[in-house]
């Protein structure tokens, strides 16, 4: 059978939707992983540097565009706009391949649940 270009699209529409409603973190449980695994270096209040820089407004920024702290070159120069994937990438592996040379000094968070609902939680950071 053959689609229309409205139920095709309306069909592609639907399987994005279904696709970004299963990586919806849970907020409250995504604070709870911040506070565990990220407030010793990073703050929540905007302009708040601590030894890494405030995670206020992080999604949908350009990475290292932050003002009022030194980045890393590698992150400077990689181009990155920090969405879902780009975070769920570099939080699970920050020093090793994700940026080398970087200045962050954490192994990564690599439980899938506790990633979703740490970005879901960074997502209302604005």
């Amino acid at each position: 059978m053959k689609l229309s270009g409205w139920t095709a699209a309306c069909l592609a529409l639907q399987c994005a939707g279904a696709w970004a409603q299963s990586n919806i973190g849970d907020v409250k449980r995504g604070a709870d992983v911040f506070a565990s695994q990220c407030a010793e270096c990073h703050s929540t209040r905007e302009g708040k540097q601590k030894k890494g820089p405030s995670v206020f407004g992080t999604v949908g920024r350009k990475a290292a565009s932050q003002p009022g702290f030194e980045f890393s070159e590698a992150l400077r120069a990689s181009g990155w706009t920090w969405d879902q994937e780009r975070l769920a990438f570099y939080l699970s592996q920050p020093s090793k391949k994700a940026n080398p040379g970087s200045k962050m000094k954490y192994d990564g968070l690599t439980d899938q649940k506790d990633l979703s609902d740490l970005i879901a939680y960074l997502a209302t950071l604005k």
